[in-house]
């Protein structure tokens, strides 16, 4: 069995990888990984971190794990891929961010209302070995992790709060305030918290079990807000003042502009640090001569809409904050292909599963309670072995109960349910091949009557078909 390495950024658009050939960034580590499969639209099932994270770990929709917003905690009832690897014999670790946990109210004041490290044995629960783990920048005001104590052992901790708390709480649109400026990273370089995530990956890879292959997951922080890059990789990237901003329902100020500039810059300086902790991944993996025995597969929970559309943050339905970047580097078959299908973040679970020689049916699966035998997930393999040029027809995304959406490779339909019964719902529908800024709506067009129709029945069916999974508590009173 392969050892897999599964690396993962938070709110990483699409178009920010060098392989991608938009010419955001050059990512030229990250593009390492596309030497085996890279996959152009892949779309998450959530555009949120937690509902993202926990239906990733469960290969099932948030709406049937319960986990639809970010808000309540992801069940230890619910079976995961990593409880799957264990059973087969894998060595199962996670350093860096997990957020299965969202048990504060986001009213909380700030502090320790959530101590992580305490419950670090029950996190374990969830199918890891091992766990290392680091809140996310904003998380951590009130989630107290293993990277808070690293802070605090060497007396940084309230520094780093006090940064992050002045960066303001987020908003959707960009002509809002308070909102971090782009400002760099307040402490010294080496304590920076994607530098500390992957020297505690390289050296868990480095001190890993002799007899037993090694399932990794390095949950890297950026590039998430704060846009707190440290001080050199912001010095090392050109400010640009590109007017390439998508329109969105009002025009961005000159001042908005100057604002999203900012953050553009310090948003790539970001991405470049996570590219080099990349480059000393795969140096590591070289070292200990377990290169050619790894997968390793990149991919985001969600991307960030950086001024495009009048927004900013994630949550809606356009392809920056639902399109994530997404390769697999199969030692077998670096063949560089590029896949244009429609796939789901989800479906990398499938494919981990069938690395490890396990069907995501039984391994996900359970005959009792009802409901918990339905799993959506699909491997990737078949079209990494060149087997397929898809897996599925259409790739599905839900937001809280907000809006619900159908990608095909050409079209994207929207529905947003009626907020009461005085109201109807509504629909929008892009041709992508058309109009990739999705600009303009179809949804009344009569010639694109059969496509809306075909898009509308395909979310019905899937609302219709995963249903959410019902879960016991009760202790039974077994006999032999």
């Amino acid at each position: 069995m392969k050892n897999i390495l599964f690396i993962m950024t938070d709110q990483h658009r699409y178009d920010h990888v060098g392989y991608s050939g938009c010419g955001k960034v050059d990512t030229p580590n990250i593009d390492r990984i596309s030497q085996g499969t890279a996959f152009t639209r892949c779309n998450t099932v959530n555009p949120i971190c937690q509902p993202a994270r926990t239906a990733l770990a469960a290969g099932r929709y948030p709406h049937q794990i319960g986990t639809l917003a970010m808000s309540g905690d992801f069940s230890l009832q619910i079976p995961t891929f990593m409880k799957a690897l264990q059973k087969k014999g894998y060595q199962t670790e996670a350093v860096g961010k997990l957020h299965y946990l969202q048990t504060w109210h986001w009213g909380a004041q700030r502090g320790k209302v959530l101590d992580l490290t305490g419950l670090n044995g029950k996190i374990r629960e969830y199918g890891y070995d091992y766990v290392w783990e680091a809140a996310g920048k904003q998380l951590m005001e009130k989630s107290y992790c293993d990277y808070s104590r690293y802070l605090e052992d060497r007396g940084l901790y309230e520094q780093y709060l006090d940064f992050a708390a002045a960066s303001g709480p987020n908003y959707d649109t960009p002509d809002k305030r308070p909102q971090d400026n782009g400002e760099p990273f307040p402490l010294p370089e080496e304590h920076y918290p994607d530098i500390v995530i992957a020297d505690r990956v390289i050296e868990r890879i480095k001190n890993r079990p002799a007899n037993k292959p090694l399932m990794m997951l390095c949950s890297f922080l950026c590039p998430h807000k704060p846009f707190d890059p440290p001080a050199s990789y912001l010095d090392r990237q050109e400010y640009r003042e590109e007017e390439d901003f998508i329109p969105g329902k009002k025009p961005l100020s000159e001042e908005d502009k100057k604002h999203l500039y900012r953050k553009r810059r310090a948003y790539r300086a970001m991405i470049h640090l996570i590219d080099d902790q990349v480059g000393r991944l795969f140096k590591v993996l070289e070292e200990e001569g377990i290169l050619d025995e790894t997968v390793i597969i990149f991919t985001s929970d969600h991307g960030e809409m950086m001024g495009d559309h009048f927004l900013i943050q994630k949550s809606v339905p356009y392809k920056e904050a639902v399109t994530v970047p997404t390769a697999v580097r199969h030692p077998d078959y670096l063949t560089g292909g590029v896949n244009s299908s429609p796939v789901e973040l989800t479906d990398l679970t499938a494919t981990i599963l069938e690395l490890a020689g396990l069907d995501p049916q039984k391994a996900l699966g359970r005959e009792w309670p009802a409901f918990n035998n339905i799993i959506p997930c699909r491997s990737l393999m078949p079209i990494i072995r060149g087997e397929a040029g898809q897996i599925r027809e259409f790739a599905f995304t839900e937001c809280s109960n907000e809006w619900q959406m159908i990608q095909t490779k050409d079209w994207k339909y929207i529905y947003y349910p009626a907020r009461n019964m005085e109201d109807s719902p509504a629909e929008l529908f892009f041709d992508s091949s058309k109009d990739p800024e999705e600009l303009v709506n179809l949804a009344g067009r009569s010639e694109y009557q059969e496509a809306v129709e075909w898009c509308r029945s395909r979310r019905i069916s899937v609302m219709d078909t995963t249903l959410a999974a019902q879960l016991t508590w009760a202790p039974l009173n077994l006999t032999e």
